[in-house]
């Protein structure tokens, strides 16, 4: 009961009052009545609450509380609105006393206007959210419902809901959860939250709720009551599902695409990285953390591409439009250079205020580029040995033809250099760098004449080979293929290869010469005919003196000792293409 009926004598139990009390109930400033409980009826009003509810004095006394407007018996504490004698409402402050069985005296006095205008503010704003308040009293475990709240979860309002009933409404897997917190509740007081997910009583769908309640602690008898608001939060929580889910959808295209995800605050210049394929483009770990745009553009991006970048920043904000940049970036864990794809879309607040945010994602294109470069060169490169092939298998019928005498030796020596021809440009087709080996080339022609491995070991080997591993680009391996071919065929026909004694050594060696290096390639025969020099210039040596020279550039030289022939070629050998490689 309110410090005003205590110090006028009215105690909670005692709802007579006194001959003692009499003079202090009728002179106090501040509304008192006793309420029968039973009937509904009040035993006694004092002049002040007769005054403000604008009744003469006295005649309250035997009214029911409802023509006051109040219809909850007993009646609990809270603002309300009662009617006047003249019909007018009046804004009344309720501070009850515990009900003794029979009787209840209420502290009444006229609300405030602050508090007025709260109450009202917040019945609205319940309304508008769709709140509805419940009150579980933990004495009868029975739930009271609003009429708001008995909307929500489809009862009828003003019942009282036994928890059994409800409980058995709850999400089977949620009961334990729910039940937990409204035990701890009802035991330590104070306030709680929670969502659960619930059947309507009267379709029977589920709905997803917001309960949040304040508990009050119970005497030494038990717990006392919790009071709270309800909200259907369905269609939020259907929404931030589909929004989850869609962020799910793009998580898994950006990783299965090799996508990094990113947003760059522009105030600040701030960025988040937001998945694992960001930080494994840049070589950074979540430890090293995102960088922002001053330290993308001044440490990390290639110097040739920053002014690239920020016309295209620049371009996009000034447009509106989609950004995209191509560039090079400085990985972190390794130091080496990576090919970045950029795309992104500025955000503002506002059509008139400058962007908030970028948003847009990265992708490692390194690979995909050189690939790009590789097949162009693949097609000028196809372009231009056809066309070598084509003059070189001009050449090659023309002087075969010259040289032959019958159409036997024509047929046999002209198969033999395309065959030549057709194994060097196989092989150059089949390395991804355009290019073939020295030793391969060497090992095609003289296999068929070793009587061993060709590995240089032995003294006694016919056919030796000696030298490092040496890579020819493909304008040196067609004509240096041509010409072993031509060794080798003059070798079997006329030299060392001729006879069963007869030994071919083959040595090479690669020495530094400016930015590449020079070929030094010995071939020397021994153990043959006896040598004597030419007395005319056939088709392997004038393709050794001619071809090797133009296009080789390679200086040839060659001796006609009687022991056996001999050729010494210096070649100066191209530097590899950087085309095959754009990060050189």
């Amino acid at each position: 009961m309110g410090d005003a009926a205590e110090q006028n004598g009215i105690g909670p139990a005692s709802p007579h009052p006194g001959e003692a009390a009499d003079a202090a109930f009728a002179a106090a400033e501040i509304g008192l009545l006793t309420l029968d409980l039973q009937e509904g009826r009040i035993r006694a009003a004092n002049p002040h609450l007769c005054m403000l509810m604008r009744y003469p004095a006295g005649d309250l006394t035997g009214l029911a509380l409802a023509d006051l407007g109040e219809a909850t018996i007993p009646v609990p504490a809270g603002l309300r609105r009662w009617r006047a004698a003249d019909g007018s409402s009046v804004y009344v402050r309720i501070r009850p006393s515990p009900s003794t069985g029979a009787g209840q005296v209420l502290v009444v006095d006229e609300a405030e206007t602050d508090d007025l205008v709260s109450a009202v503010e917040n019945q609205a704003a319940l309304t508008t959210a769709g709140v509805g308040e419940w009150r579980f009293d933990g004495e009868t475990r029975l739930v009271s419902l609003s009429r708001r709240a008995a909307h929500i979860l489809g009862d009828r309002p003003g019942v009282g809901l036994p928890w059994a009933t409800l409980r058995a409404r709850l999400e089977t897997d949620e009961i334990a959860r729910v039940e937990a917190q409204v035990r701890t509740a009802l035991a330590e007081g104070g306030r709680f939250a929670l969502q659960c997910r619930l059947r309507r009583a009267d379709d029977g769908s589920e709905i997803d709720l917001s309960l949040r309640g304040e508990a009050s602690r119970g005497g030494a008898d038990g717990p006392a009551a919790i009071v709270g608001v309800v909200q259907d939060i369905t269609a939020q929580v259907a929404a931030r599902t589909a929004l989850h889910a869609g962020e799910q959808r793009l998580r898994i295209a950006a990783s299965l695409a090799a996508l990094g995800i990113f947003e760059w605050h522009m105030l600040d210049d701030q960025a988040v990285w937001e998945n694992a394929r960001m930080f494994a483009i840049f070589g950074r770990t979540a430890e090293d953390g995102a960088v922002g745009k001053r330290e993308f553009l001044e440490q990390i991006l290639h110097p040739d591409d920053r002014a690239a970048f920020r016309s295209a920043i620049s371009n996009a904000l000034r447009g509106d439009a989609v950004f995209k940049a191509t560039g090079r970036i400085r990985r972190r864990s390794d130091g080496a250079w990576r090919i970045i794809d950029l795309a992104g879309r500025f955000e503002r607040d506002a059509a008139h205020r400058l962007p908030r945010r970028l948003i847009g994602v990265v992708a490692d294109v390194t690979e995909r580029r050189m690939a790009e470069e590789r097949q162009t060169l693949l097609i000028r490169e196809l372009h231009h040995r056809v066309k070598n092939t084509l003059a070189t298998v001009q050449a090659i019928v023309g002087s075969t033809a010259r040289t032959a005498s019958s159409i036997e030796s024509f047929y046999e020596a002209f198969v033999g250099r395309i065959m030549s021809l057709a194994h060097t440009h196989s092989v150059l087709t089949e390395d991804t760098w355009q290019t073939a080996s020295l030793r391969s080339l060497l090992v095609n022609e003289l296999k068929p004449y070793a009587d061993g491995a060709l590995d240089g070991a032995g003294d006694d080997a016919r056919i030796r080979l000696e030298g490092p591993p040496v890579d020819l680009a493909s304008e040196v391996a067609v004509p240096v293929g041509m010409a072993i071919h031509e060794l080798t065929t003059n070798a079997a026909k006329y030299g060392a290869l001729s006879t069963p004694d007869g030994r071919v050594t083959i040595v090479w060696s690669l020495a530094p010469d400016g930015p590449a290096e020079t070929l030094r390639f010995d071939w020397v025969e021994s153990g043959g005919p006896r040598v004597r020099p030419p007395t005319r210039q056939g088709f392997g040596s004038r393709l050794l003196q001619r071809v090797l020279t133009a296009q080789v550039r390679a200086d040839v030289a060659m001796d006609y000792p009687p022991d056996g022939f001999r050729l010494r070629m210096l070649a100066p050998l191209p530097v590899r293409n950087t085309v095959l490689n754009p990060l050189a």
